[in-house]
């Protein structure tokens, strides 16, 4: 625990009590000096090689996702990624989706006015799962208010059914014990737990790349990418990186550390450290006589009839959001129990 919490110091230094990971997640300071770096050296005409931190970005996201590189690509938003597997689905297939999902997660499926979209209460998703059910797509964990799936009772359903599973794990991965290699399709920006600058997101696919077609694919999308600047592609990349779009280069430089720190500190550390100040929140809301909304497991807490004091709470230092009318905390690994006493300091009568 010393290590883990010298290591946080050193990185993390917030002039705020911040507790809005679940909107964007903070740069340690390894991060911000990569960029720092990787853009003065643009500015002096010697660039430094930022598609090798591409692949080292990719790379760290695979071993912390539990799949092989090859079936990660690299892109910069979950809402395209989205779209591609709502490509893939023939004319009348039935997509299952979680009520009040995220928008990027879903509305790609119903822009597409062929396809056949039921949306039912997240713990009702499993068990809403039928004959002709072609994809079932959830986040790991809903934005709105930290509430987290049954994931192994929706996948053990969709295999039951024949259906594809497709997850977003934007607000999962970094802190939740996540293997995506239970799923067809996992998509996940990394700018919230993952600590990484805005501007990298992460598709896994299939061995077999799940029949998604290629329909955004430029150059690097290509097997040797630096043979196919110029006409059309003669072949596309053999692995998931024929689904990469163009890399946000500075912000894949300063990806590649954060990743790195999430891989030294360990999901598991992360997640205990989490869900122990998320609990100690939720403990201090009973004794001010608030209820959250039930999200156990979750380092998220969100607090109905409370979002109306989030300018209040800023004004007083403290960074938390209002989701849907409800105020929403979130608590990540450079967060302390003094952070959760002054939130509730603020939120007392």
């Amino acid at each position: 625990m010393d290590t883990f919490e010298s290591l946080v110091r050193t990185e993390f230094a917030p002039k705020n009590t911040y507790l809005n990971t679940a909107s964007t997640g903070l740069l340690p300071a390894r991060t911000v000096a990569a960029m720092h770096t990787a853009v003065e050296a643009a500015a002096a005409g010697q660039p430094t090689d930022m598609f090798a931190d591409v692949e080292a970005a990719r790379a760290a996201f695979a071993r912390l996702t539990g799949v092989p590189a090859r079936r990660v690509a690299a892109g910069a938003s979950v809402a395209v990624y989205s779209g591609l597997v709502a490509a893939s689905l023939p004319e009348g297939a039935e997509v299952l989706t979680a009520e009040a999902d995220f928008s990027s997660l879903v509305n790609p499926f119903h822009i597409r006015r062929d396809l056949k979209v039921r949306s039912v209460p997240l713990e009702h998703v499993a068990e809403s799962v039928r004959p002709g059910t072609a994809l079932v797509a959830v986040s790991a964990t809903q934005s709105a208010d930290g509430r987290i799936a049954d994931l192994a009772a929706i996948r053990a359903a969709a295999r039951e059914h024949g259906a594809r599973t497709y997850v977003d794990a934007s607000q999962a991965a970094g802190w939740l014990d996540f293997d995506a290699d239970a799923y067809d399709y996992v998509s996940s920006v990394a700018f919230k737990w993952l600590l990484c600058p805005r501007g990298v997101t992460f598709l896994v696919v299939p061995e077999d790349l799940g029949g998604l077609p290629s329909l955004f694919a430029g150059w690097v999308a290509g097997e040797r990418p630096w043979d196919a600047c110029y006409g059309p592609i003669d072949e596309l990349a053999h692995s998931a990186s024929r689904f990469d779009e163009s890399p946000a280069l500075f912000s894949y430089a300063g990806a590649r550390r954060s990743l790195a720190l999430v891989e030294e500190l360990g999901v598991d550390a992360i997640r205990a450290h989490d869900l122990a100040l998320a609990d100690r929140f939720r403990a201090g809301l009973h004794t001010l006589g608030h209820e959250p909304v039930p999200s156990p497991g979750s380092p998220i807490v969100s607090v109905p009839g409370l979002g109306h004091r989030q300018e209040e709470l800023s004004g007083a230092g403290v960074e938390v959001s209002n989701r849907a009318g409800n105020l929403r905390a979130a608590f990540h690994l450079y967060n302390t129990s003094t952070d959760v006493d002054r939130l509730l300091d603020v939120l007392a009568p």
